[in-house]
């Protein structure tokens, strides 16, 4: 008969050692999930991060208000191109009805001449070819018939002209509705890091970021600025004069503007149309060469075209910063300068 023996119990040593190695596990997993866990970003990380969101923010806005300013061209382009297609239609008709009461007068005498059959023909080409050669039309009935060849090719080609514009515009408003969609985003984002912050930490921030944009313009007594001369003088008081007036993206003025609709804005109460956007505004006029040689009413142009300010002197520009911030004169230098164009 088989022996039946009792399972050996493990002793409490081992038991000891299991325990403490379960332990340990949990232990290494806990702090493996917690070195796997996303920690809270600090409110200089949360300023880093908004801080490019709003630039690139401003870089959707500014090509926005390009295909806005080329979907507006190119809507009143087609509204002519399709006029004209439409006189040179009613034109083409004139003559080819022209034709038609000549061949409706020559079968009512007789019959329709060959020559006239062949000026009806679908292929008036042809036609031109053999009456050259052999002289069967009269001078007047080929010049009638070169002017409709003429005027039907140029019906031709301002139809596919205005279709090429049509598409473009349809093109351009999608690039419109995309960049819009963009900016919303990088906007929505930037408020969302925001609101991480307790309000102490968003009031530090503010308080840095106003600190930081002065640079020692609550030194500068904005009445005691080097004179601009011309044109420039206006657009440098004019632009002062919208301070504390709220960003709003695509604005132009009056009372709400973006950083170029500021300047467009200012320098046409001088009389003076500058483009649309910063980086086509950064091409105008001549380069100056330093901040050095500024003088008031120079554009400077930041971030590589996405941004422009207007230098009033004394090392200060006058600028729409961002949503959420209104115009405001701050230091030339609280951002990095990519060009300088004197108007």
């Amino acid at each position: 008969m088989a022996s039946h023996r009792r399972p050996k119990q493990p002793s409490r040593a081992r038991v000891s050692v299991f325990t403490a190695a379960a332990a340990t596990a949990v232990a290494i997993s806990a702090q493996a999930g917690a070195a796997h866990a996303d920690p809270k970003p600090t409110k200089e990380q949360v300023k880093t991060k908004v801080d490019n969101l709003y630039e690139e923010a401003e870089q959707a806005t500014e090509k926005y208000n390009g295909a806005k300013e080329k979907q507006q061209q190119l809507r009143k382009q087609a509204a002519q191109l399709q006029d004209r297609v439409a006189r040179q239609q009613a034109e083409v008709s004139k003559l080819q009805l022209n034709l038609g009461a000549l061949a409706s007068a020559q079968y009512r005498s007789g019959g329709i001449d060959p020559t006239v059959q062949l000026m009806l023909s679908s292929n008036p080409d042809e036609f031109l070819a053999k009456a050259s050669s052999t002289d069967q039309v009269s001078a007047q009935q080929a010049d009638a018939l070169r002017r409709l060849q003429e005027q039907q090719r140029l019906l031709d080609q301002q139809k596919a002209e205005a279709s090429s514009t049509l598409a473009e515009l349809d093109r351009t408003t999608r690039e419109l509705k995309q960049n819009k969609s963009q900016m919303q985003t990088r906007l929505h984002d930037a408020q969302a890091l925001l609101n991480t912050l307790t309000v102490q930490e968003r009031a530090a921030l503010d308080a840095a970021d106003a600190r930081a944009s002065r640079g020692g313009a609550e030194r500068v007594d904005l009445g005691n600025l080097p004179p601009a001369h011309g044109y420039a003088a206006v657009a440098v008081q004019a632009a002062l004069s919208r301070q504390g007036m709220a960003y709003v993206s695509g604005a132009t003025g009056p009372s709400t503007f973006d950083c170029s609709g500021l300047m467009l804005w200012a320098y046409s109460q001088a009389g003076v149309t500058l483009p649309r956007i910063a980086s086509a505004q950064g091409t105008v006029g001549t380069n100056v060469p330093s901040l050095s040689q500024a003088q008031p009413g120079d554009l400077i142009i930041y971030y590589g075209g996405s941004h422009v300010g207007m230098y009033i002197g004394n090392g200060m520009v006058v600028h729409a910063p961002r949503p959420g911030k209104s115009v405001e004169v701050v230091s030339a230098t609280s951002m990095p300068i990519s060009v300088i164009r004197r108007v």
